[in-house]
């Protein structure tokens, strides 16, 4: 394939005249690093999920880590989480020194974590469950909060797939003890790198605030504007801060977030309509495709049995429509085989070969949205 650009990328960042003034806005205040806007994002973050509080960080991989550390994740604890996953999760796991244990997903159309495979990895050493609300699309919670309460879990939801997405009338990130959500370039709400972790509990708020900058009791604002003049380090912490430019897109973006994510809605609905059961395909979560309780972060189609992924995902890229795998699971990773107790993981490996990850952002065109269609269906015809 030449260097052309893609007629239908996997995902599209819109940058307008809104977005470009509040990044020039940011850059024309002289104060780059952390400061009131980041605060303000915050606070705004924070009454979008109701949430009680809510800590902007780096990116989605500084929060699971930060998350991790805060309910005390340490050497000699376990943490459970899929492997039907994005490798930061499990890497932020090793970072604190406690052990991966992997668990199946439901399977099928079902890419969501099964509970009752989560009450199966469990020992004495079980720290916390790390679950992922897969495409936006909530796990079984309270299947998973019940098995937390009877073993004294934590439980932290990855919602990085999930800004707006709710289970029952609580949004994805509020339901456990801390949730973290990812603005990445591709994520429904992004903003380059960033990253923000809501809880209610006070207590693990005021730690992850620690824990984000230094472990510092006074931010470089705060002495700017007089509020503190010195300051202590109160625990080993790190830098995952984020800076004013990027909350001042964040705060853009975070006003167009329920619009995008009607968008998507729309679009996965009509993805559901084209495709599931046609040439043997199946979409992830088909009976949830459409409902506005997901944030439909991704729309993943589930190859037939015997058709090559390869053959298809280069036939849709010489049509310059971009593809890609959500996920290759974790645990066929070099670096990870043979990490944490030899569990069989059938459905996870059942539909690791099949996922086909389609291109979805709010803005795709009717044209883009028949080209990916038609070319998918030709593309499977040919490789059966």
């Amino acid at each position: 394939m030449d260097a052309a650009p893609w007629r239908v990328p996997l995902a599209d960042v819109l940058v307008d005249d809104g977005i470009r003034a509040a990044a020039d806005d940011a850059v024309r205040s002289g104060w780059w690093s952390m400061g009131p806007r980041v605060a303000e994002f915050e606070r705004a973050f924070a009454d979008f999920v109701g949430a009680d509080h809510a800590v902007a960080v780096s990116s989605g991989t500084a929060a699971l880590h930060l998350a991790l550390l805060a309910i005390g994740c340490r050497a000699g604890d376990e943490v459970v989480l899929p492997s039907l996953n994005f490798v930061a999760a499990a890497n932020m796991v090793v970072h604190t020194g406690a052990r991966l244990v992997f668990c199946d997903v439901h399977g099928g159309t079902d890419l969501n974590l099964d509970p009752e495979d989560v009450e199966a990895t469990l020992t004495g050493a079980t720290k916390a469950v790390l679950v992922l609300h897969y495409g936006g699309f909530a796990c079984d919670m309270d299947a998973v909060l019940e098995i937390a309460r009877e073993h004294d879990l934590a439980v932290i939801e990855d919602a990085a797939h999930a800004p707006g997405s709710r289970f029952r009338d609580l949004a994805c990130g509020t339901i456990g003890a801390i949730g973290c959500f990812s603005f990445f370039p591709n994520k429904n709400l992004p903003v380059g790198e960033g990253g923000m972790l809501v809880t209610r509990d006070t207590r693990l708020a005021e730690r992850l605030r620690l824990l984000r900058s230094h472990g510092m009791s006074a931010l470089t604002w705060d002495r700017h504007m007089g509020h503190a003049a010195d300051y202590d380090v109160l625990m080993s912490g790190f830098n995952y801060r984020l800076d004013e430019v990027r909350a001042a897109i964040g705060l853009e973006q975070l006003e167009r977030l329920p619009e995008e994510n009607e968008a998507r809605r729309r679009i996965a609905a009509r993805y559901r309509d084209a495709l599931h059961g046609a040439s043997g395909l199946s979409l992830a979560f088909a009976d949830r495709l459409g409902d506005p309780s997901s944030s439909h972060h991704l729309a993943v189609a589930l190859l037939p049995e015997g058709v090559a992924r390869d053959a298809v995902r280069a036939a849709l890229a010489q049509a310059r429509i971009q593809t890609s795998v959500h996920y290759p699971p974790i645990h066929r990773f070099s670096a990870y085989s043979g990490i944490g107790p030899a569990r069989r993981l059938p459905r996870t490996d059942d539909v690791a070969d099949r996922m086909l990850t389609l291109p979805l952002f709010g803005h795709m065109s009717d044209e883009q949205f028949e080209l990916v269609t038609e070319t998918l269906l030709e593309a499977v015809a040919e490789a059966s």
